[in-house]
């Protein structure tokens, strides 16, 4: 299996077990078995943290923090390199700055991205998205 980039619209259908949550559960038993964790940047992590505790409030964040972390993620810092890839992607394409980072990790690490978020159809086809 090749390293994959969630983006957080990937992580937040998975919780709320919205459109695409199968897959996703699905990729987590995978990447558990091969032993090859899924990544988030660090912007996306802090994106599913404030829409998690925005819908459900802080108590379900404190909660279902902790259980993520439990699957096998990895969440990517978000250095200079990668800082200055996402803005160089935001420059060229309308995309929120927080995909921009996961745009800049999947490229960094040569990842497919899995999503539903349509901003991402900005990045076709030089980048690999799996639509959810």
């Amino acid at each position: 299996m090749s390293a994959v980039v969630l983006d957080s619209y990937a992580l937040l259908a998975f919780l709320y077990q919205e459109k695409g949550y199968k897959e996703i559960g699905a990729l987590f038993e995978k990447a558990l078995g091969k032993g090859q964790p899924l990544l988030i940047s660090s912007v996306n992590w802090a994106e599913v943290c404030y829409i998690v505790e925005r819908r459900s409030g802080a108590q379900a964040w404190e909660k279902n923090g902790p259980k993520i972390l439990s699957l096998p993620i990895e969440i990517v810092s978000a250095d200079q390199s990668m800082a200055e890839l996402a803005g160089e992607i935001k420059s060229a394409r309308k995309m929120s700055l927080a995909d921009c980072f996961a745009a800049a990790l999947a490229k960094q690490r040569d990842s497919e991205i899995y999503t539903g978020d349509p901003e991402f159809k900005a990045l076709e086809p030089e980048w690999k998205v799996f639509w959810l």
